[in-house]
């Protein structure tokens, strides 16, 4: 509680200290100030009696925020090639393995990463990726792991194929020089449907066509993908 009747009891700061001296938003230990009061956090205590307690300090809140905006900032990156903002969301020895129904990726390292995005979001592709349901795991003062339900949709205009799917995301992030990262990333389908396209469809709005890479501007993806049932 506060001396201005701020929702918290009365309690003496208690800083959690699992990944270290714990910090809050004004980069002191222990207590946090609203305004003009002191407002002082009782840790992984119960709920009971209608008191309310914080199970976590401002600074997990923070971070929390900063991973789901994270991901965000992924699945929009790759629907509409904003190769700038991908090159700023992975490590440099990011590790990925997607297990799709009818494919696998596998590579490590940043530059092939984004690589393989760039010549797979390219100009004759369009790109649908919501990830929802993220649940977040704060592990060290500056790791976590996260797991996500995808939904997606992927059309390759030049294949004629048409693909609808589900898959639950297991990453790992890394806090490198104050910002979150995505370390290693990996999926498993839940869901996957192809079928041809229909030609009936007419596209009226095509980002990628003008943001992806052309045709003479890629390079082969093959390395990265082996084909058949991923197991």
């Amino acid at each position: 509680m506060t001396a201005c009747a701020a929702p918290y009891r009365e309690h003496e700061a208690v800083p959690d200290t699992r990944f270290g001296p714990s910090r809050n938003a004004s980069g002191r230990d222990g207590a946090s100030r609203v305004g003009n009061c002191k407002t002082t956090m009782a840790l992984g205590e119960p709920f009971g009696s209608g008191e309310k307690f914080m199970a976590y300090t401002l600074q997990q809140l923070s971070d929390l925020e900063d991973i789901r905006t994270l991901k965000h900032r992924y699945f929009r990156a790759i629907d509409t090639a904003d190769m700038d903002l991908l090159a700023n969301l992975f490590t440099d020895d990011i590790a990925v393995d997607y297990r799709g129904g009818g494919y696998r990726v596998n590579l490590t390292g940043k530059d092939n990463m984004l690589e393989f995005l760039a010549n797979s979001f390219n100009s004759g592709s369009v790109a649908m990726h919501h990830g929802h349901m993220p649940d977040i795991t704060l592990t060290g003062e500056d790791s976590a792991t996260g797991l996500w339900y995808l939904e997606d949709i992927f059309i390759s205009l030049e294949d004629k194929s048409h693909t609808i799917g589900t898959a639950i995301y297991k990453d790992v992030y890394r806090r490198e020089n104050g910002v979150w990262k995505i370390a290693r990333t990996e999926y498993d389908r839940v869901i996957e449907m192809v079928w041809p396209l229909d030609p009936a469809i007419k596209f009226l709005s095509h980002h990628l066509a003008k943001a992806g890479r052309k045709p003479q501007e890629r390079t082969d993806n093959s390395r990265f993908i082996s084909w058949g049932t991923a197991g």
